[in-house]
């Protein structure tokens, strides 16, 4: 089997490559929670704090600093911002809990792994150093966020 290289993430743009972490392990808990069987009003509460403190700031940030470096029109950005709404969408659908949070659980990891693999090595290969640099400044000093109260996925 080949192994892929670790992908080498300009210094600005770390931050957010570990927001994505966070991202990925949200979806790997949602998955533990649904093989122990918690409940899904559990679930939910984690999903709606999870979005409040990492998805919603997350997603501004990358609207507002990063998408803007490339060119208009993208369809690689154009991607980015429709599952941008999509997950969205599944993180407040109260309609069917069970299976957005199913489907949230799969649609947030595989849209990490495009931003990850795809789109911001794109950024990368366009963004100038000055622009790199705005986006470094806004994650200068950010917090990180409070700790889960229910740590369901134990």
């Amino acid at each position: 089997m080949e192994k892929t290289k670790p992908i080498k993430r300009h210094i600005a743009l770390q931050p957010l490559s570990r927001q994505h972490h966070f991202g990925l392990l949200f979806s790997w808990k949602l998955r533990k929670g649904f093989h122990k069987n918690i409940e899904t009003e559990r679930l939910q509460k984690y999903a709606k704090w999870f979005f409040k403190h990492e998805i919603e700031p997350h997603f501004k940030d990358e609207e507002k600093y990063l998408f803007p470096i490339m060119e208009p029109d993208n369809p690689l950005i154009d991607r980015a911002l429709k599952e941008h709404r999509r997950i969205k969408r599944l993180f407040n659908n109260t309609k069917n809990p069970e299976r957005s949070l199913h489907q949230l659980e799969e649609e947030l990891d595989a849209h990490i792994r495009f931003e990850e693999r795809v789109l911001f090595n794109e950024i990368q290969k366009v963004a100038t150093e000055e622009q790199l640099k705005k986006v470094e400044e806004i994650h200068d000093g950010l917090e990180k966020s409070p700790d889960y109260h229910d740590p369901f996925w134990e």
